[in-house]
């Protein structure tokens, strides 16, 4: 209780200083006018326990703007301390032959632990790297980035990437080199993507692992031939499968290892948005885990084996977050409707379910697990009607490698968010960064990345 009415008093004194933190935080070296920009919060965030097992004190930061009008970020903290996030700002991106993202991305850094951030420019009429594809800073510390789209290449059974490296701590950043993917049997053309449009890629998804010998791997979610279930709100979609690929060669070429998940069953869209982490300690020290997008519950495989093989997916439901139980909202909402006009009650289930989205995993020094991932409710609706508590996004922790997650909670409650998070471990042991942000798509709708740290404390047995 303490400890809530200080992260309180805290969030009240954050409101009143909020513009300031707009003016005096967010350094913008742009040669184009900037747009005036309005916080996208009508409240502050107060984080809030939902479940603990006694074994672990957590401590909260004043949140931040750290990227303004962005949505949906992707970070990477480097050896020297630097913070650098990117996410989707509302700009069309520059035309290109290659798949792009419907909308620009912008890439900002902080190299004095968060109190200010420098805009990375871009090159004349590129639009540079998506993040999305995954990002590492090697033992060497070399910095490397693939984008997230996949393209189909000359040869059959061919993936064309992009590749950029940084050798001096994203001061400034070579490429795009294109990278060859062996994917035998790939299908480049079988899907649109959720909106409808042509989706010709694969598409790479949050994090490369170095391994101890020093090759690289890397997951992403598409279609090999024969992968023709539609997704439940989307016909033209097909529902997709999660892959893993390996390098030998410090990502000049990658070859597919794996099908990490694959059941046409499942969800609304099959399995996507994967996380994987590498365990370097505990009784399975070297093994793999990996967290799954459904569009309903989240979804878990293990390998040890280095990807070669992988455990049966299991549901993986943290503090009880069951996105099936639409008997605990269906009051709330039984007088609106859905997207396609039916009302949210009993006789609409499908429409009147929830969805836990983006997953992002990683393993501190310590060898504590941290997962975050968004909550949303319902899956649709959440949009127009953003108020419930269970809508939000979350981090959880892992004390046993894995095993269990006693210790949850949310950061954002009952807030217009598109759920979407990146989490990455300070140069101080455990202490965290965590980035997600405020708004949605909506034309003329405030939106921003925002930002806070998170310190953990372990208790003592």
């Amino acid at each position: 209780m303490n400890q809530t009415r200080q992260i309180s008093l805290l969030a009240l004194t954050m409101l009143s200083m909020s513009v300031r933190f707009v003016a005096a935080e967010i350094n913008k070296p742009s040669t184009t006018p900037t747009p005036t920009v309005t916080p996208a919060k009508a409240r502050p965030n107060i984080p809030e326990m939902i479940e603990a097992d006694g074994k672990l004190r957590l401590s909260f930061g004043d949140e931040k703007m750290v990227l303004p009008r962005g949505l949906q970020p992707s970070m990477l903290r480097t050896a020297s301390g630097a913070l650098i996030v990117q996410a989707q700002i509302p700009q069309k991106p520059f035309p290109s032959s290659r798949m792009t993202y419907p909308w620009a991305m912008e890439t900002r850094i902080s190299r004095d632990d968060g109190k200010t951030w420098t805009l990375f420019p871009l090159k004349p009429n590129e639009n540079g790297v998506n993040l999305e594809g995954g990002i590492v800073q090697l033992r060497d510390g070399t910095i490397l980035a693939l984008d997230t789209y996949i393209s189909p290449g000359t040869h059959p059974d061919e993936g064309i990437g992009q590749l950029y490296t940084s050798t001096n701590d994203w001061r400034t950043l070579e490429g795009p080199q294109n990278v060859t993917f062996d994917l035998p049997n790939a299908d480049f053309y079988c899907s649109k993507d959720d909106g409808g449009h042509p989706h010709d890629a694969q598409r790479l998804h949050r994090r490369i692992l170095e391994l101890p010998s020093g090759d690289l791997l890397a997951t992403f979610y598409g279609w090999i031939k024969g992968d023709k279930t539609p997704a439940t709100y989307m016909p033209t979609m097909m529902k997709s499968r999660v892959i893993l690929v390996r390098s030998t060669d410090r990502g000049q070429h990658w070859k597919m290892i794996s099908t990490v998940a694959v059941d046409p069953t499942i969800g609304t869209e099959g399995f996507g948005e994967p996380v994987i982490v590498r365990l370097s300690k505990g009784p399975n020290a070297g093994r793999l885990i990996c967290l799954m997008r459904t569009g309903r519950e989240l979804r878990e495989a293990i390998s040890d084996d280095e990807g070669v093989t992988w455990s049966p997916h299991q549901p993986r439901v943290f503090a009880g977050l069951d996105i099936y139980r639409t008997e605990l909202w269906v009051d709330w909402l039984r007088n609106y409707k859905g997207s396609k006009g039916r009302l949210l009650d009993e006789n609409n289930p499908d429409d009147l379910r929830g969805a836990v989205v983006d997953p992002e995993l990683i393993e501190l020094r310590s060898g504590l697990l941290v997962a975050a991932f968004g909550v949303r409710i319902p899956q649709k609706a959440c949009w127009a009607h953003p108020e419930h508590s269970w809508n939000g996004n979350y981090l959880a922790f892992s004390t046993d490698h894995g095993q269990t997650w006693s210790n949850v909670v949310r950061m954002t409650s009952g807030v217009l968010t598109t759920h979407y998070m990146a989490v990455e471990e300070t140069l101080t042991d455990n202490k965290l960064f965590v980035t997600y942000d405020l708004g949605g798509w909506s034309k003329g709708m405030n939106r921003d990345i925002w930002g806070r740290f998170v310190e953990v404390a372990i208790k003592a047995h």
